[in-house]
């Protein structure tokens, strides 16, 4: 398989294979590596106000600006594969 079909299965495999809830820090590193993996570098305005989800997923995803696509799918597929055998 390629990089881009273990990608998309493992954004799959988050949503059946993990059983118990990741903490917090893991949901936003899930996040922030999909997107990046998936988009690429983050765009548009930071949220404002009392969004603080939002705001700390716009954070987290930011924080991975500049990494390539590649490797971002990587570390997602490892993070997926290490959270479902948990």
């Amino acid at each position: 398989m390629s990089l881009q079909e273990d990608f998309k299965k493992a954004a799959e495999r988050s949503k059946t294979d993990i059983k118990d809830r990741p903490s917090n820090e893991d949901l936003l590193k899930l996040y922030a590596l999909y997107k990046q993996g998936d988009e690429g570098d983050i765009t548009g305005d930071k949220p404002g106000g009392f969004d603080f989800k939002a705001i700390a997923k716009y954070n987290a995803w930011e924080e991975l600006k500049g990494k390539p696509s590649e490797e971002a799918m990587k570390e997602y597929i490892d993070l997926v594969n290490k959270l479902a055998n948990a």
